[in-house]
């Protein structure tokens, strides 16, 4: 199973990129998520990621259909597809066309796509996976933590079995 890390730009920076990839190749990591690092100034980032085989994970918002199909052009490993503007967190619905971005991402690309922000329940998580490759729960995850500390291990695995049977039987 791929290992796919995420952090923000700036401690990357200021680690060293070289040192940062090649800590994370000796650590087992596949993939790295930087949110906050714009896609027009990726190149730097991917070309020293890529020489330690890992994959820069592209984030493709709700935008239009050309800049959807220009980032899923260069994409690697997958494309985390961002359901809806703001900030990550519970939503009550997603009103997002994410079917609408999937077709323009697959018009250019066969690199899988998962869909996170705002997916905090087995029902949401069940209609993401009906089109998409993947689900991302992050938030939610964070909520139980910090709510349970160090006995958020189990109320973990429940939430998780749950989405996980969930999304199994939705298929």
């Amino acid at each position: 199973m791929p290992l796919v890390f995420m952090t923000y730009l700036n401690p990357v920076f200021h680690y060293g990129y070289e040192a940062f990839f090649e800590r994370c190749q000796d650590v087992g990591i596949d993939g790295i998520i930087i949110p906050d690092l714009p896609f027009e100034e990726k190149e730097e980032v991917d070309v020293v990621a890529g020489n330690y085989g890992i994959d820069l994970i592209s984030m493709i918002a709700p935008t239009s259909k050309e800049r959807i199909r220009k980032i899923a052009k260069g994409a690697k490993g997958f494309l985390y597809v961002v359901s809806s503007m703001g900030v990550t967190g519970e939503r009550t619905n997603i009103t997002t066309d994410i079917d609408g971005m999937l077709k323009e991402i697959r018009s250019v690309s066969n690199v899988p796509a998962a869909v996170g922000f705002g997916i905090h329940t087995p029902d949401q998580a069940a209609e993401i996976s009906r089109t998409a490759e993947g689900v991302i729960v992050g938030s939610a995850v964070i909520k139980l933590i910090a709510k349970y500390g160090a006995h958020a291990g189990g109320h973990l695995y429940t939430y998780v079995r749950r989405m996980k049977e969930t999304v199994s039987h939705s298929q």
